[in-house]
């Protein structure tokens, strides 16, 4: 499966990590000095929830943003069985 987005196809990227130390020029100092720079990587906010896809309910990894959108089709909820009322 791996760490990819059912919906969006958002997957991890690669990026850097900067390590600084300094004072800022605004703030007085001399400025801001790169000590060191490392690889990172920067990876999507997946969560595992239920999704209606080609009207199965299936659970599937689906990123926030996704979810937050509304691309995601989340199933009814029904409630239990209760006796009709007379």
């Amino acid at each position: 499966m791996g760490m990819k987005c059912a919906i969006t196809g958002k997957k991890p990227v690669r990026g850097n990590h900067y390590a600084r130390r300094g004072k800022a020029k605004y703030l007085g100092g001399v400025g801001r000095k790169v000590t060191g720079i490392t690889k990172r990587t920067f990876k999507p906010n997946l969560q595992r929830i239920k999704v209606v896809i080609d009207g199965k309910v299936q659970t599937a990894r689906v990123s926030v943003k996704a979810i937050r959108s509304g691309l995601v089709q989340r199933p009814v909820k029904r409630k239990p069985f209760q006796m009709p009322t007379l």
